[in-house]
């Protein structure tokens, strides 16, 4: 078993007051193909075709999973980023509300969503959401971080696959 625990920060009251987050630099910067290798267990890659990364950190783990998987990368970015056609979800954060999208795809698509910490689950979830619409099927949701005491993924048989669980 990895010891990625000592290698992770926490940082209290940002991005504002009462949130501890979970500064990651660390680990990359010390055990990333470890991460990467991590991340990428417990899935069937059989069955998935491409992997899609939720901005920012989400685009440094899934374009390492792309590639040791062999498998194309597609971006999920904020409201602004893309060119058109896009297509778009707003949600819920923590602290506030954001949009996230996706360049229209044109076929349907098995994918492995992923990033880096999974919270309240908001993010996640409008991320699926955006892609049920973009006709991609989510396989897995592979998550370095899940803070379990913040959502329910799992008690609802979602496909998560998370390294470290809080």
């Amino acid at each position: 078993m990895h010891s990625f625990e000592s290698h992770i920060r926490s940082v209290p009251n940002f991005p504002k007051e009462g949130i501890v987050f979970k500064d990651i630099t660390p680990l990359l910067q010390e055990r990333f193909s470890e991460v990467i290798e991590a991340m990428s267990q417990n899935i069937d890659w059989s069955q998935v075709d491409y992997v899609v990364g939720i901005e920012a950190r989400g685009f440094i783990l899934g374009a390492a999973m792309a590639q040791l998987k062999g498998k194309g990368f597609i971006p999920m970015r904020k409201k602004g980023k893309l060119p058109p056609p896009v297509i778009a979800e707003t949600y819920q954060l923590e602290y506030g509300t954001d949009t996230l999208e996706m360049i229209m795809e044109q076929k349907p698509a098995r994918v492995v969503l992923v990033d880096d910490v999974l919270a309240t689950g908001g993010t996640l979830r409008a991320a699926a959401s955006l892609c049920a619409k973009n006709k991609l099927e989510v396989k897995a949701m592979s998550l370095l971080i899940n803070l379990t005491f913040l959502n329910k993924f799992k008690e609802e048989g979602l496909p998560v696959v998370s390294v470290l669980n809080y």
